[in-house]
């Protein structure tokens, strides 16, 4: 973070409520490529829709605000306390040469409300704004099309059940941007020209996009690319995207379709298309068939950012080219996938070799970001794979049913790569625990098993 000499001002970040556990890293990632810190004076409420922020400049809080799909605004923060006296004092004492500019008798201005938890009727919505009479106000109102907007936010807190009469928070701001919530819309995946069974949700893959630091220029890089989703996001934000995957008919667009009433493929449903729908085609570098387990690059640091959501082997198969002896096995399959010999591919070594592939060619302060499934009853940290040259910078958890989950893991390329040293770091003691990740898949439909047989022992009573 570029901060030095750099005077900081209060901004004031309003969040959606939605993957809370996200929305640290994601901010913490972007304050990290556009500048900024979290305010010294607040605890960071991690669930509140209200967090205070440090940024050099407006036209950095508008750089994040570009970027960031867990906010919904941003504003320069002019006041704030626990009670409306405390908020009116510290309007009172801002500095009146940082209002002036916006309060001119030639500009226009409105007031908007928002409550978090609580609905207040118009009548108390106009009390509260002509309780700022203080304010220097000699702009005119404008309510369809003013020049500045300026926000009273208070926070009821997160219990929807105990609503207090007063707010535990309350806020004073200019608006600055909104975040880039519409892209969750014109990006879903309902609307994509290619689709497949593990298609990545549109707001994750921007937010993986976001821990991932994809920045314009970058070279982004997904193993198991499946229809591409996670390139569409990077491209969005100015990345070179390519990938690969061992499916031949996906990468080439060929076979049966995902889609309801469709029975095949069209013939320009492919990686490039979904791009192109986009108007993003000339980031987009190739798609090729390819096993993961066995890399087909050339040694050197690569890539700016590994994304990627290895298959779990739930609606996608989890398998890599085998040996010789299981030719004859894999003989009829070979003919449909134009893969000559296919085995499985355990999730302990799939998660082994996306790290070692991610150590050696990430550029340093690359980020690697993947998803994880867990069983959540024998959950540990200590399942979460390492590496030596790998940091882990966050950790979170998105819930698929009572018993399993999945958690989003950002790693940052710290040390560089030594041939020699390749595996030294992972004896059979440090292996174990990731050996459990084999049997993700019994024991997902163990758990299914067990509530369908609930469902139907419920159903007779």
């Amino acid at each position: 973070m570029a901060l030095a000499g750099a005077a900081l001002r209060r901004y004031l970040l309003l969040l959606a409520q939605e993957h809370l556990e996200f929305r640290l890293p994601e901010i913490t990632s972007l304050l990290s490529l556009y500048g900024g810190q979290f305010s010294s004076e607040q605890e960071i409420r991690v669930n509140s829709p209200f967090w205070i922020l440090n940024i050099p400049s407006e036209e950095m809080a508008r750089g994040l605000m570009k970027r960031t799909v867990c906010a919904k605004s941003i504003f320069e923060l002019w006041g704030h306390g626990r009670s409306v006296g405390e908020l009116y004092a510290t309007l009172k004492n801002y500095p009146m040469d940082k209002m002036l500019p916006y309060l001119q008798s030639d500009s226009t201005y409105k007031v908007h409300i928002h409550t978090f938890n609580k609905t207040l009727t118009q009548a108390q919505k106009i009390k509260k704004i002509d309780a700022l009479e203080f304010l220097p106000f000699k702009g005119k109102v404008n309510l369809k099309n003013p020049e500045h907007i300026f926000w009273i936010l208070e926070d009821y807190g997160m219990d929807p059940n105990n609503v207090p009469e007063e707010p535990f928070h309350l806020y004073f701001g200019r608006w600055i941007a909104d975040g880039q919530r519409e892209l969750i819309e014109s990006y879903s995946i309902k609307k994509r020209h290619f689709i497949g069974n593990t298609s990545m949700d549109a707001c994750l893959s921007f937010i993986m996009a976001n821990h991932g630091r994809v920045k314009p220029n970058d070279v982004v890089y997904d193993p198991f690319v499946g229809t591409g989703g996670l390139l569409v996001s990077s491209a969005h934000f100015g990345a070179y995207v390519c990938g690969t995957d061992i499916d031949f008919n996906t990468i080439h667009g060929l076979g049966k379709a995902s889609r309801k009433n469709q029975k095949w493929r069209g013939p320009d449903e492919n990686i490039r298309a979904n791009l192109r729908q986009y108007g993003l085609e000339k980031y987009y570098l190739d798609a090729l068939v390819s096993d993961s387990s066995r890399p087909i690059w050339r040694k050197g640091m690569l890539f700016d950012a590994i994304i990627t959501d290895p298959p779990y082997g739930i609606r996608e198969a989890t398998r890599r080219t085998g040996s010789q002896k299981e030719t004859v096995k894999s003989a009829e399959r070979s003919a449909d996938n134009h893969i000559f010999v296919s085995s499985n591919y355990h999730l302990s070594d799939i998660f082994f070799d996306l790290l070692k592939f991610a150590a050696e060619y990430l550029v340093m302060g690359g980020r690697l970001v993947y998803w994880l499934p867990i069983y959540r009853p024998e959950y540990t940290e200590e399942i979460i794979p390492r590496h030596p040259c790998l940091k882990l910078i966050s950790n979170c958890e998105q819930m698929l049913s009572s018993h399993t989950s999945r958690r989003l893991i950002t790693m940052e390329k710290v040390k560089e790569f030594k041939d020699q040293e390749q595996n030294s770091y992972l004896l059979d003691g440090q292996y174990m625990p990731y050996r459990g990740h084999n049997s993700f898949r019994e024991k997902y439909f163990s758990g299914v098993t067990k509530r369908i047989a609930k469902e139907e022992k419920d159903n007779q009573k």
